[in-house]
Parts: C-alpha cells; structure tokens; sequence
C-alpha cells in the first residue's frame, strides 16, 4: 500500500477496491477487511466505497458474471457513522457507473430523467424535469438544436436539496447528459464511436452526488442541474452553419456538430444562473483535446474564480482524484469569435481545444464563481484496473460530495 505518510483517501479506496475485485471473482457472501491500525475516520470511509466499487463490474448483460457483489462487508475496527456514509458513498459511485455502463437503448433522455425522479423519491430530493415543450417556453435554443437530430425528445433535470436555511447560499452542480453522441452531422467514425454511451457521465456524476448529499443530509443548499439529449444525425439535425440562439440571448455560430456538449451547457448553466447559484460545478466529457493534454486518468480543470477553483481542487486532492488546472488566458476568447454571430462553438483549429471548450462555456455563467472539470479521459476506462473494472468509473462524485461537505463551512 506504498509509505504510510504519504497513504491518504485515495490510496485507501484504491487498495480496498483492488482487494474486493479480487475477491469477488467468485461468489462470496461475506467479506472482511483487516487493513492494519491507524486508518482515519476518512480514509475508512473511503477504503469502505472503494471495496463496494471494486466488486462490482460492468457485466450487466452477462449470464456469467465476471464480478461478484458482496451480501455483506465486514470492516475491522470502524465506527457505524462511518460504515453508514462509506456505504453512502459506494452506492452513489455505484449509481453513476450503472448508469455509464447502461446501452443507449436503455439509457436516453426520458428513461434518465425516470432514474433520478426514483431516487429523488427514494432519498427525499425535490426535482423538476423539463419536457420539449417546456424547453421550446424557456428559450433553450441550443439545447433543442442538438436535440432535433433524434427521435428521443430531450429533457433538462433540476434536483434541490435544501438542506440548510433560505438565506444561506446555494451551490449548483450542472452535469452533460449526451446520452449517446454519434457527432450528428460531423459524424465521429466508429472506433470513436464505441463507447459514446458514457457521454453523460457528468450528468451521471451529479445524479450520484445529489444521491449521497441527500442520504447524508448534508445541512447546505445544492441543486443538480443535467441536460439530457441524444446527438443523431436524423433528417432535422441542425447543421453546420445554422446560428443558434442560447437561452441567455447570445448567438452561436454552429462550425461542428460533435461539439454539442457545450451547447447543451450552456442553457443549462444559464439555468443554474437564474436560480441564483452562488457558486458552480460542471462535469462533462467535453473534448478529446483534453486528453491529448493530459492522457485518460487526469481531468481538466478551468475556472474564472481563483480560489473557487482552489476550493474544488482541494476537495479532489484530498479525495486522491486526479485533477489539474489549465489556463484560461483572455487571448483563447478570440478564438471563439464568430462574423456571423456572437460566437461560434469550435476554436481555431486543433490546438487548445479543451481551454477554447470551456471559454465557450464562461460566456454563460457571468461573473458567477465557476470551475468547469473536463472528466473526459477518467470517466470511462475501455481497458480494467486492479481496483476497477473496465466502464464507468463515478470518478468525481466523492469529489463534489467533499465540496459540499466544506460547503458553507
């Protein structure tokens, strides 16, 4: 398990993660877990989600399962509030990678809008689902527009948990829903196209940490906000040249179709914009340049607010989720300039492209504190860990669970 002073959260999960996929290659009923003295409350708790991680694969579909889910976890030495929210936890990056390893025949916008109003029913979170109609009289023209492409019609989630008093301020975390990205038009080819059914797995890390901030009653104030479409290439998809225009009023150039996720976004922070949102998290699998930057185990990081940002990469660091700061110089906004319209939703060219990604998004959330995670490498593993199977990996949802524990603090 490496030195003991350099041990935290991170190595904790992953070694009891690496531990239970092993053991779970069979079935066993119950499993005990003796991992030496000195572990703190946290890294218990964390060693306890990554064991419920570790066993459970993506082998939904299989008659034979690879993995085997534990009836029961012992835990050496551990107090039951921290069993109780190491399970919390596990459950809720267990959610998120269900949902990620779910076929896009069975996961689209309204069966994933149908999976958070059962566990907002379940845990006590209020929720709001929009439908196409409601989109259309909230003016969510770039929503809609990578919408039309397909039969599945959209739908924008709003989770609230308010947890602390009305005057206290609120935190919003938005999420990409792209339940499967084919590119639309500017059509991906296949090989890119395999795994596009985790498209939506910063939608799905918002609905898992919406599920623990709930369980956990966390006394603070949060919304989760996702935007649910499918991008297709059907006889009404938008296309390369139309003129979009977002929620906020501003116009956008469209020069590529596969860049769809960041328009989706942007009506939906414009949401979390109008509901007050003090400050704001986005979690998307925006760009590949984001792993051309930085391979496929680190997210990106982009903010317009220093020591928010800070705060959100505190939180991850501590959580041992991999995360690192790019730049959000002001030259990359010239970028995105557009003759037509007011903007346009590529960059120039290859280069930068996940900064130019997310100064396109800074021109929905204003003034607002606001840091943006490119979750686009870590999110999905086409090949396993020893602690994981390959899939969906509910990266981040510890992550924001930490943020809105600090939150308000």
């Amino acid at each position: 398990m490496g030195e003991k002073q350099q041990f935290g959260r991170g190595q904790a999960f992953r070694a009891a993660a690496a531990a239970a996929k092993r053991l779970a290659e069979r079935p066993r009923r119950r499993v005990a877990f003796l991992l030496g003295a000195g572990w703190t409350e946290q890294q218990v708790e964390s060693g306890v989600s990554g064991a419920m991680a570790g066993c459970r694969g993506q082998d939904l579909y299989r008659a034979e399962k690879n993995l085997h889910p534990f009836e029961e976890i012992l835990w050496d030495d551990a107090y039951e509030s921290v069993l109780a929210s190491g399970q919390i936890l596990g459950e809720s990056i267990n959610l998120t990678r269900q949902l990620v390893n779910e076929p896009p025949s069975r996961i689209y916008p309204e069966s994933f809008a149908a999976e958070a109003e059962k566990f907002a029913e379940e845990f006590g979170l209020e929720i709001e689902v929009w439908d196409e109609q409601r989109l259309e009289d909230e003016r969510c023209g770039a929503l809609l527009a990578v919408a039309r492409g397909s039969m599945r019609p959209p739908r924008l989630v709003i989770l609230s948990h308010m947890g602390g008093d009305a005057r206290d301020p609120l935190l919003a975390l938005v999420g990409k829903g792209v339940t499967f990205d084919s590119g639309g038009l500017s059509i991906k080819p296949t090989d890119s196209m395999k795994t596009m059914k985790c498209d939506m797995a910063g939608a799905a890390t918002v609905f898992g940490a919406m599920q623990a901030i709930a369980r956990l009653e966390l006394p603070i104030n949060v919304i989760g906000l996702a935007g649910l479409v499918e991008n297709m290439s059907g006889g009404d998809a938008y296309k390369l040249g139309d003129v979009l225009i977002a929620r906020n009023g501003k116009t956008i150039e469209v020069l590529n179709t596969d860049a769809e996720g960041r328009l989706v976004l942007a009506d939906v922070l414009d949401v979390a914009i109008e509901r007050r949102a003090d400050h704001i998290i986005d979690l998307a699998t925006l760009t590949g340049a984001c792993m051309v930057a930085l391979g496929t185990d680190v997210a990106g990081l982009m903010t317009n607010d220093q020591p928010w940002c800070d705060a959100v990469r505190a939180a991850a660091d501590d959580c041992g989720e991999s995360i690192w700061q790019l730049p959000m110089f002001a030259d990359y906004d010239e970028q995105i300039q557009s003759k037509v319209a007011d903007i346009k939703n590529v960059g120039e060219g290859r280069w930068g492209g996940a900064i130019t990604a997310a100064k396109f998004l800074e021109q929905f959330v204003g003034k607002t504190p606001w840091t943006h995670i490119d979750i686009a490498g870590p999110a999905f593993l086409e090949n396993p860990k020893p602690w994981l199977d390959a899939g969906g990996t509910g990266v981040f949802v510890r992550t924001l669970v930490e943020v809105a524990r600090r939150w308000n603090a």
